[in-house]
């Protein structure tokens, strides 16, 4: 575009030119008109204006010629413009085509790695989900199987002596995982009232004694009570189960001269305790009265935990006197280590003491012979003196026959 307008300039100035030239010849012919005039003034006129006529017909061909040749210079450069330009197109399509093929390929890399990733995320969720289905299936086996056994316990437990014995057998599990061996005992048969048997009694230390534990506890008319059938009972004909039960622990397993003031009746289901303390306390006071202590697995577990530490502090008390002769051993042992301590201390120190004395020895040996090395003797010139004042004295030892 730079070399189009040049070569536009180029063509005004040369037509600026060719007008300047032909205006200078029509004024200098115009000057020439009166001397021609004055002869001859038309033809000279004439001569004139064919002169005139010849000049612009000249230089309307030298323009035209200039301006053909402005022209094809024109479209050379313009030619040339054109063609550099296509070539810089062509480049840049190439380059552009290039980057556009490997952005593309880029992007169809990663499409592809998103395609991947997600069929992969697609498969483990179809894994997961089918071996949640599994799962689900594995545990509809065992709810199956649960209330299966479910069927077969509720059969099992109905029957008193069935519901019994699994209250004996937790009130024993529980008993044998707090308490030492010596301190219980089941199936016990007392001595003074005969044909009359604990589940459990405790034994421990006087005043307390020997405690009774019954895990008979009635369930019929409880689960009667909250049940919605035909057969379901009044809260008052549970209350007075719960009742007899109470009188009857407290008539057989409370034995004055051989148990304790008490006894304890162990409620084998947290719900029936619960709702003996939240819906009944009247039973829970009449128990008190009774001297029967209500309790469940929790507050069992609870009440034994204090026995224990009972019986903990009873053996700890019998063994005191061997504790404060121990202790009394142990005194006399540090006083013997007290005094070995103090002669110890004492050997230290002297030796200590005796330490900085031979360290003052070694300094003064070494400082006499560092004083010989260097041939200083503070006594050799006054021996020296001694030794002319005073010459040695011949002997003559007389020999021996």
């Amino acid at each position: 575009m730079d070399s189009t307008l040049i070569a536009l300039v180029a063509v005004a100035a040369i037509a600026a030119v060719a007008a300047l030239v032909v205006a200078l010849r029509v004024a200098r012919r115009l000057d020439e008109l009166p001397g021609a005039v004055a002869g001859d003034r038309e033809a000279h006129h004439r001569a004139i204006l064919t002169d005139l006529r010849g000049g612009l017909a000249d230089s309307a061909d030298r323009i035209a010629s200039r301006q053909s040749e402005e022209g094809d210079r024109l479209r050379r450069a313009l030619g040339d413009e054109l063609a550099r330009n296509r070539e810089q197109l062509q480049v840049f399509e190439r380059v552009l085509q290039e980057k556009v093929d490997q952005r593309l390929a880029e992007i169809g890399g990663k499409v592809n790695e998103r395609l991947e990733e997600g069929f992969k995320r697609t498969n483990e969720t179809f894994v997961s989900v089918m071996t949640r289905l599994q799962t689900i299936d594995d545990a509809q086996k065992k709810i199956e199987t649960l209330t299966t056994s479910v069927v077969s316990l509720q059969s099992l437990l109905g029957s008193k002596s069935s519901r019994g014995a699994l209250g004996e057998r937790q009130l024993e599990d529980i008993v044998k995982n707090v308490l030492p061996e010596a301190s219980y005992e089941f199936q016990y048969t007392f001595q003074t009232a005969r044909n009359v048997r604990a589940d459990c009694v405790l034994k421990l230390p006087d005043p307390t004694g020997l405690i009774a534990v019954d895990s008979k506890f009635p369930l019929e008319n409880y689960e009667r009570m909250i049940s919605d059938g035909p057969d379901r009972v009044t809260p008052g004909v549970f209350k007075a189960d719960v009742r007899r039960h109470i009188d009857d622990i407290a008539s057989k397993y409370i034995v004055p001269g051989e148990t304790g003031d008490g006894a304890v009746m162990f409620v084998p289901a947290e719900s029936v305790f619960a709702e003996i303390h939240a819906h009944h306390r009247d039973l829970v006071e009449y128990a008190g009265q009774r001297r029967v202590w209500i309790v469940s697995p929790t507050t069992l577990m609870a009440v034994l935990n204090t026995a224990r530490a009972v019986l903990k502090d009873v053996e700890t008390r019998k063994q005191i006197h061997i504790i404060k002769d121990e202790l009394g051993k142990l005194g006399r042992e540090f006083g013997r280590f007290d005094d070995r301590m103090k002669k110890l201390a004492e050997h230290i120190r002297l030796a200590h003491e005796d330490a900085g004395q031979v360290q003052i020895t070694s300094r003064k040996i070494s400082e006499k012979f560092a004083a010989i090395e260097r041939a200083e003797l503070p006594g050799a010139a006054q021996d020296v003196e001694q030794a002319g004042a005073n010459p040695p004295q011949l002997c003559v030892v007389p020999k021996p026959d």
